[in-house]
């Protein structure tokens, strides 16, 4: 998972689940961005890569302007979590854009339109894919009516080169009530992101895409007399988050989105955008649940063994429009080292066709590493420091084309016996 990829020639060397900051403050020293100039409102609408096709988002944007619920989604990594904005809940890019549709289209103080937001530090969609569920849909009580995601500068660590992306694309669209599914492109501060590689899934679905990159990375470069808007020390709180001017152009971005979509003729159902178009990279991960010990007695056989424990020092995010944070994965199997008896090692037997584990990271000094044996194979090392801070971290165990009876044990690396280490779950595809 903890790897560079390289597979367009923007793609630079960059590190990978970078932590969130702590401690945010403002730029000093600089000039505030003009949102009203004409420059601004040019560098915004370079931000549309694609309006797709609009069906779905018009039809959003309808019920809003009719009094009706409308709920808008966003997953992704930090920036959608809202790193780097003060107060987070409230300057992050996502509320932002949500309190722009709602100005829109349902000015109203009591307009039912509802915010989720799902967004993890350091995480890629392969993991997203596990959350989709839980987090977005709230295990099956929310319809999202649209739902942005935000994975191209977090999709380095996705081991699938990009399946597990289109997956969570499929999984959003293949929704029964057909809700809009927007692309956004994030970038970092060294002009890096994945767009070469995810944005070909929004053309293939004809998905409304936009790209921050394409909007802001030109005129980071310009003269004022080009049109240079803000520098790179305004936009970037540090080297991969936006300061609160970066979210807010973030924000606009969206908002030039709804604008756009809003005056636009409405465009014919494209009858061919999901499942009748076969995949541009791979589907195979669309159909992923979680499994976790709130659950998982009643999907696999499961002998907890030395991870009998729960574990509540675990990776936090704000959630919607939160300002205190939820764990995440509340629901695992901790090894303490301490008190076991019998067989240490954890084991699940579990008839499926793709698994993916998901583990804590940790800087403390008292988890270690774990060995993963699928069929008495070992597949996977596990160890917590690789990424070191408290980290929710997904890796793959297999991926077959068919399902069978799989028996997963994990146990502790030779002279870790005595450590910790945290299973906060799987994901798995039957």
């Amino acid at each position: 998972m903890l790897n560079n990829s390289a597979d367009s020639a923007n793609e630079k060397e960059v590190p990978t689940a970078p932590r969130d900051p702590v401690g945010v403050a403002e730029a000093v020293n600089e000039p505030p961005v003009d949102s009203e100039s004409q420059a601004y409102r040019n560098m915004i609408a370079k931000s549309l890569l694609s309006k797709g096709n609009n069906t779905r988002l018009k039809a959003a944007i309808e019920k809003a302007k009719g009094g009706e619920p409308v709920t808008i989604a966003y997953i992704g990594g930090s920036i959608t979590h809202g790193a780097g904005a003060m107060p987070l809940h409230l300057n992050c890019y996502a509320y932002r854009s949500f309190e722009i549709f709602k100005r829109m289209f349902a000015p109203s103080e009591d307009s039912p339109i509802r915010l989720i937001k799902a967004g993890v530090g350091g995480t890629p969609s392969q993991l997203g894919i596990i959350r989709y569920d839980r987090d977005v849909l709230r295990d099956g009580t929310v319809q999202p009516d649209i739902v942005i995601l935000e994975f191209a500068v977090n999709d380095a660590d996705d081991e699938t080169q990009g399946i597990c992306y289109e997956s969570l694309v499929l999984k959003a669209l293949d929704a029964d009530n057909k809700p809009a599914v927007i692309l956004l492109f994030s970038v970092f501060e060294n002009d890096w992101n994945l767009q070469d590689r995810l944005a070909p899934v929004g053309w293939h679905y004809n998905l409304p895409m936009v790209s921050v990159k394409d909007a802001v990375v030109e005129q980071f470069h310009w003269t004022l007399e080009q049109g240079h808007v803000i520098s790179k020390k305004q936009f970037f709180y540090d080297i991969y988050h936006p300061t609160n001017a970066g979210h807010h152009i973030m924000a606009d971005c969206l908002g030039w989105l709804f604008d756009v979509t809003d005056q636009s003729a409405l465009d014919g159902e494209d009858e061919d955008s999901t499942n009748e178009r076969p995949p541009l990279i791979g589907d195979h991960f669309v159909g992923t649940k979680l499994l976790d010990r709130l659950n998982g007695d009643s999907i696999a056989r499961i002998e907890a063994g030395g991870f009998r424990e729960t574990d509540t020092d675990l990776q936090l995010t704000e959630m919607d429009d939160h300002a205190y944070g939820t764990p995440l994965f509340p629901n695992n199997w901790m090894h303490t080292g301490q008190n076991v008896t019998g067989h240490a090692s954890f084991k699940l037997i579990l008839r499926s066709k793709r698994l993916i584990l998901v583990f804590k990271d940790s800087g403390r000094a008292d988890f270690g590493t774990a060995n993963i044996r699928v069929d008495g194979a070992l597949v996977r090392t596990a160890d917590p420091h690789l990424v070191n801070w408290t980290h929710c971290h997904a890796v793959i165990l297999y991926d077959e084309e068919h399902s069978r009876e799989h028996t997963v044990e994990i146990a502790m690396a030779e002279g870790h016996e005595d450590k910790r280490f945290t299973i906060l779950g799987f994901g798995f595809v039957d």
